[in-house]
Parts: C-alpha cells; structure tokens; sequence
C-alpha cells in the first residue's frame, strides 16, 4: 500500500471551507485533516476543494474491456480505471455493475467476479472504490445470491431499475440496435429475446422479490434507490420499499416526485457538460435550476465531475461551493461517510487542488496518499518539501 504523505501545512490556496471560499492554510498528518505547525508548501495561485465522491461510474467498464471484443484481466483494469478516478479528483468512488438478464458483462456470474477482483486489487489502489449493484427487478431466481455476495463482501448500495419495457420495444422499433445490444453481449438477437422473454414471464414473482431484498438490505446495512425512474409512480413505489435514492429520473415527474418524498435525485454530470441528456431524457440543467437534484455523478466520464461543477458556476446556476458540493459533501451525506465531504479538522484527507487560473486538477489525495501529481503543483510539492523529495528518490 501507498504510504502516507507526511505532515505538512498547504499555505496561500484558496479552501473551501464551512460552504464558503477561504483564504487559509491547510495541514494533513497521519491520512487526517488536521492542525498545528507543520512544514508547509505554498500553493498560491491554487484552490484546494473536498476530494470528490462518486455515486455511480461505469468507465471502469471501458478500462476492462476498451473494444468489446478485447477485454484485458479485471485487476489491470481495475487499476487503469483507479488512476482515472484518480487523475479526476475522485477520491471515493462507486463502480456501477450490472446484475442483469442481459448477460455478458453485466450478468451475475461477471459482477461476482468483479467484486472477488477489487476486494483483491483494493491494498494496491489509491482511490476508495466500492461496488454499486444495479440490479435489474426481474432476476427474482438470483436474489439470495446477491444478498450472500452483499454480506460476504460488504456491498453497501444497490439500484432497482427495470430496462425489459425498453427491451421490447427496441426489439419491434429497432431491431438493427437490438442486435447490436446483443452482439455486446455476446449473443444472437434470438438469444437475447428469449432472456428478456424469459426475465418478463417472473413479472408477477417482482414485487415479493424485491421486498425481500429490501428487507435484507436493511439488515446489513444496504443502502439502496431505484434508477431511470419513468414517472412519480414508479418513484413512489420504490420510495415504498425503502429504495429511497432517485439516480437518474428520467422526467420533471420522477424528479419532482422524488423532491416532494424528501428523496435524493442524482444526475449524471455529462449530461450537465453536454446541455442534454445522451439518452433523449430531461436536461439536468434544467432540474437543478427548478431545485430537483442534489448531486451529480461520473456517469460514463470522470473528467464530467469537475467540468460540471464549473459549467453550473459560469451558467450562473450555483456559487463554486453550492456546485462543488453536489460532488463531495452532499454525496457523502447521501451514502452516510461522515468521514469525509468537506475539509474540517478529523476528516479524511481526501482532497483535489486546482489550478485556479485554468481550472486544471494538479493534484488529488486521497485519505492522505497522494493519488495523482502533476503541472506546477508537483513542481511545488517536490521543491518544497524534503520528506516527499526523498520519497520521490
């Protein structure tokens, strides 16, 4: 493992702090925020911000298998996709995998595999990465096993959603990218009608199936919502069942739904960066200008966190703490870390410096390891302190 950085004081940047821009130093020992004189390294000209945290990424996906076709081994992707988080700004991270009759990538058998890999990888990463089960509703026959993989490697959140409506009516609207789906996933078109064929003949076993999971949830310890919410009902059902996080509603409806239940909404910051959702569905922009999201994730690009804070500052939709927030502290209120999220005395040192003139992520450390170092912020941090320049010999 990564050792820790040591003791040191970061001087003359510009902190976010008790929701505000602060113009005060900051000192790191022993992984924690904390304080006293200790040898220090100007950063002016920099801004220092919470680490970021990531509800819900599927990039990893990319870095294990970069063409469909060629997939690398889980630890060397899993790795690759460490140092992308890494690189920006993410210090948490949950990689979003599949539970699903698609099959493939996203089948039982290969997010079991995942988990088994990153509990193996995990000494050797520098970013805190966890596992998001999205669990599509209809795989009744698998929910004792995935409530044995939650408990014997500690899951701790799930997402509902139900993509068989949209299956089907691919399969009649446009069957080309049907087959394309399938060839992801490795099948025929017809193998893959007859596992959606087969995950909608258990629609009646769904609503016992998932009441059953949610009371196991709750047991270990789960946290758990619902993704691509459709419309307030479907929000108000799972709301029901104790999957109290809204990922992704798909309209104003689910979203103003979600509100009213006092349930968190998140969004994906592409989407914010981009002016518009990929898939055709409500501009996120939109919400959070109506008040109707609470934070925003990585989605399928980590470098869309940062970037998304920023386009919310210059379209005049939040001050840089409010925007910033929808990444760090309000997701760490969300999956309950009260360890990390803001730069207080005890916390995590989980933090990202930034180049304030050009917005660049310089550097990222993450519970007080340095993940990622470069520009002239590595310049100042290997010339100015003695411990990291015989660390780095």
């Amino acid at each position: 493992m990564t050792q820790l950085l040591p003791p040191l004081r970061l001087t003359g940047a510009t902190i976010l702090r008790d929701g505000e821009m602060q113009r005060r130093s900051l000192a790191l020992a022993e992984g924690r925020i904390t304080r006293g004189p200790l040898p220090e390294i100007d950063l002016s000209g920099y801004l220092i911000l919470p680490g970021i945290i990531d509800l819900h990424g599927d990039a990893f996906e990319r870095h294990i298998a970069p063409r469909p076709t060629a997939p690398f081994a889980l630890a060397q992707g899993l790795a690759s996709a460490d140092r992308d988080a890494a690189a920006n700004g993410v210090t948490t991270a949950w990689f979003a995998q599949g539970w699903s009759w698609e099959g493939g990538h996203r089948a039982p058998d290969y997010a079991a595999r995942v988990v088994e890999a990153l509990a193996n990888a995990r000494p050797r990463l520098l970013t805190d990465i966890r596992i998001q089960i999205r669990c599509e509703t209809h795989m009744v026959d698998h929910g004792p096993r995935l409530i044995e993989l939650a408990r014997r490697h500690g899951l701790d959140y799930v997402v509902f959603n139900d993509h068989l409506g949209e299956a089907l009516e691919m399969r009649r609207e446009a069957p080309e990218a049907f087959a394309l789906w399938a060839r992801r996933m490795g099948r025929t078109p017809e193998e893959h009608l007859s596992a959606v064929e087969r995950a909608a003949a258990r629609s009646r076993g769904v609503p016992r199936h998932l009441c059953q999971l949610a009371e196991a949830f709750d047991e270990l310890g789960v946290l758990y919502g619902s993704h691509d919410d459709p419309d307030g009902e479907t929000r108000e059902r799972f709301s029901m069942i104790g999957a109290r996080i809204a990922e992704f509603p798909t309209t104003r409806k689910a979203a103003a739904a979600a509100r009213a239940m006092m349930n968190p909404v998140i969004l994906g910051a592409p989407n914010v960066v981009r002016g518009r959702s990929q898939a055709g569905n409500v501009a996120a922009t939109d919400l959070i200008a109506d008040g109707l999201c609470d934070a925003l994730v990585s989605d399928y690009y980590y470098p869309a966190l940062a970037q998304a804070a920023w386009a919310l500052v210059d379209r005049g939709l939040a001050a840089l703490p409010r925007a910033w927030a929808m990444i760090s502290e309000t997701p760490a209120e969300i999956l309950r870390l009260p360890d990390r999220g803001t730069l207080d005395p005890g916390r995590r040192a989980d933090l990202v410096v930034v180049n304030a003139e050009t917005r660049a992520i310089e550097a990222t450390i993450a519970g007080g390891r340095l993940s990622y170092l470069a520009g002239e912020a590595a310049r100042r941090f290997l010339g100015q302190s003695p411990a990291l320049q015989l660390a780095a010999e």
